[in-house]
């Protein structure tokens, strides 16, 4: 029999459709609920992919008599933490308060009927564990504590929620960090034997990469440099799929946590974009490994997250079935030498188990191994025994997939497409990038107002968060620099000036939510797995502001990166993309770099063209359109002739028509 969430917008909270428990979705039908029955609210959040979601659910939400309990006592709320990022963040930085430091997925929390947390976990057991409770006795203390000394569970919510609020208060600082210093900080992180940041389990870190690579100095470049290499190398990384998973549960990104998220790639395809930028010509060998990597990405996101209307899904599930329908995490992912050998024959077969060292023990366990790239073999040959290895994958049983259509996802994909389409000439992949665009512009924007996630092509009513608006108007307007179709640029203008409406926090930064009814307005100045709602607002408010020559969203821009200051100079590993927005911008008003860069061409693939996305600093915004075109101002008024103009602040500099003259010292003139 279905519950009330059959009729979800969300693959997670459909997972639960059919269980005993009496799931509520979260709104204000069972907040006011849990006042009316004077219940406490047991609240999971999770998403598709999560192995322990479903772990969980299988062992606790699908017992007849835990269900029965939880109906009795508790008001049961079920969320997708990819439907309600703010949510999810608000509450897990609850449980990160209550259990010093540590959180994670399924996210279980207690809270009064109105909303506020008393207690706080994650993954609880069916029966006990040594250090952790069963879920059964945890429902039966909390149901006896809400009876017999409820006054003691109300004050501990009382004082969470007085920490959270102070949280959402931007700290302040009198003084600019020193970046230097900051980039020292996170250079002391860095893993000197496997690469990469701090210790097991092990994250990509794509905010922090791209901040040293924006740093540009050796040693910033060498540790940056490193990491996408051995993380390309890594069994973190899909080598015949494409793609990464989420992370590595060892140091050396040998055995990775299986599911494959969208969030994480399209960060990562920007990144490994970058770094191939940023790595001189001479080494030839690092320089295609990062592109086959970032090719690699781009396939694994059109090949299997794209969906029908041209948009990008969540992700994919970290577990799938063997051949005899038993459920493991990463079986589909794994091989022996007997399968490779008999999926390529013995003469190809030995040399992709050398290549991708798969041995007879296994790097996983029982004779199975996560596939690592080894040495630098022949890339064609590669090219081809991944193709059959793949084709051989295809006849197993597929991770099941999170059909969620996330914005602000979206537009990281849409942003990292659009620079290599340029860089590499892939008008394929612009074309994939106008698709996502249009979905979003024509979906998720509902009556002026912007939609975090739709399924099926039908939006739901979780609204945008500042990250959707941030990254959605940067993505958009780095489109309408691309093609030079100025109704990119007003789609993103229209984002930004809402954007300062709803979320503007007073003191020149943002809230990461629009005021509404949770007990608590957040405000994360940290960037994770993606950059904060913060850092989105600051990269589109300054490219937006550049392209319409908009002095107030540029002032802006400035006024709400200062409000990071404390954040990057305090924890800049988790601060990346603040950091990088600090550095640009810092460089920029002591007249280092170049702000803009317009090419007056009728192609954005012309060799002019593709030449400033590829030589130009970071932190430059680029315009390509035909000389004259209306729409961005005064940029390309009086542009006669085809060529690229280099212009800081008020002033252009001479026009280049060769591109062979766009080297470096062509910005440092500048």
């Amino acid at each position: 029999m279905a519950n009330r969430l059959a009729d979800s917008s969300s693959d997670h909270l459909l997972q639960y459709a059919h269980q005993p428990v009496d799931w509520w979705p979260w709104g204000p039908e069972a907040l006011a609920h849990a006042v009316e029955t004077d219940r406490p609210i047991l609240l999971s959040i999770g998403y598709a992919s999560c192995h322990w979601c479903h772990v969980m659910g299988s062992e606790s939400f699908e017992n007849p008599e835990v269900a029965e309990f939880i109906n009795a006592h508790f008001v049961p709320v079920k969320v997708d933490r990819e439907q309600h990022p703010v949510l999810d963040q608000v509450f897990m930085t609850a449980t990160q308060l209550m259990n010093e430091g540590a959180g994670g997925w399924p996210l279980t929390a207690f809270l009064t009927p109105e909303g506020r947390p008393f207690f706080t976990g994650t993954y609880f057991p069916p029966e006990p564990q040594p250090g952790r409770p069963s879920f059964t006795q945890v429902l039966q203390a909390l149901a006896d504590t809400w009876e017999t000394d409820r006054q003691t569970l109300v004050a501990g919510a009382d004082m969470v929620a007085g920490h959270l609020a102070a949280l959402a208060t931007a700290p302040l600082t009198d003084d600019a960090p020193e970046v230097h210093a900051a980039v020292e900080t996170i250079a002391a992180d860095f893993d000197l034997i496997h690469a990469g940041f701090g210790t097991a389990p092990k994250f990509p870190s794509a905010t922090a990469l791209d901040a040293l690579l924006v740093r540009g100095d050796a040693r910033s470049l060498e540790l940056a440099q490193r990491s996408l290499e051995t993380m390309a190398r890594g069994g973190i990384c899909d080598q015949i799929g494409g793609g990464f998973h989420r992370y590595a549960v060892d140091p050396g990104w040998v055995v990775p946590h299986f599911e494959k998220m969208l969030d994480d790639n399209a960060l990562l395809l920007g990144t490994y974009i970058r770094g191939w930028r940023r790595t001189a010509d001479h080494d030839a060998g690092l320089r295609a490994l990062l592109e086959r990597t970032a090719y690699g990405i781009a396939g694994f996101l059109e090949r299997e997250l794209r969906d029908e209307n041209g948009a990008f899904m969540a992700g994919l599930d970290a577990d799938s079935c063997d051949i005899r329908g038993a459920v493991f995490e990463g079986i589909h992912y794994l091989w022996s030498p007997e399968l490779i050998i008999d999926a390529l024959g013995e003469e190809d077969g030995d040399w992709a188990t050398r290549v991708f060292h798969v041995t007879a023990g296994g790097t996983f366990g029982e004779g199975l191994s996560t596939l690592q790239l080894r040495g630098r073999p022949d890339f064609d040959k590669l090219a081809e025994v991944s193709g059959k290895l793949l084709a051989e994958r295809g006849r197993r049983f597929p991770p099941a997939k999170d059909c969620l259509i996330v914005t602000s996802w979206n537009s990281l994909a849409i942003s990292s497409l659009v620079t290599g389409a340029l860089i590499w000439n892939e008008p394929h992949w612009l074309e994939l990038a106008l698709d996502a665009a249009r979905y979003l512009v024509g979906t998720h924007l509902v009556d002026g107002e912007l939609r975090h996630s739709s399924l099926a092509g039908q939006v739901d009513d979780s609204p945008a968060t500042a990250e959707d608006h941030g990254t959605l108007a940067d993505a958009l307007a780095a489109l309408a620099g691309a093609t030079g179709e100025a109704t990119w640029l007003r789609h993103a203008e229209v984002l930004c000036d809402r954007a300062v409406e709803l979320f503007g926090a007073g003191d020149g930064g943002f809230f990461d939510a629009a005021a509404g009814e949770l007990f608590v307005r957040p405000r994360s100045l940290t960037d994770n797995v993606t950059p904060s709602g913060t850092s989105a607002l600051v990269r589109a408010l300054r490219r937006v502001g550049l392209l319409a020559e908009r002095p107030d969203l540029l002032g802006r821009a400035d006024e709400a990166a200062a409000t990071t200051w404390a954040t990057v100079a305090e924890n800049p590993r988790f601060a990346g993309s603040a950091l990088e927005d600090l550095m640009i911008a810092d460089e920029a008003r002591r007249g280092l770099k170049p702000a803009m860069v317009v090419v007056a061409s009728d192609d954005p693939f012309d060799e002019l063209a593709r030449a400033a996305w590829r030589l130009a600093p970071a932190g430059s915004v680029i315009l390509t359109a035909p000389a004259g075109a209306e729409g961005f101002g005064s940029w390309l008024e009086g542009r006669g002739k085809r060529a690229v103009y280099v212009c800081r602040g008020q002033r252009c500099f001479d026009p280049v028509t060769d591109y062979t003259e766009l080297k470096t010292p062509l910005w440092h003139r500048a």
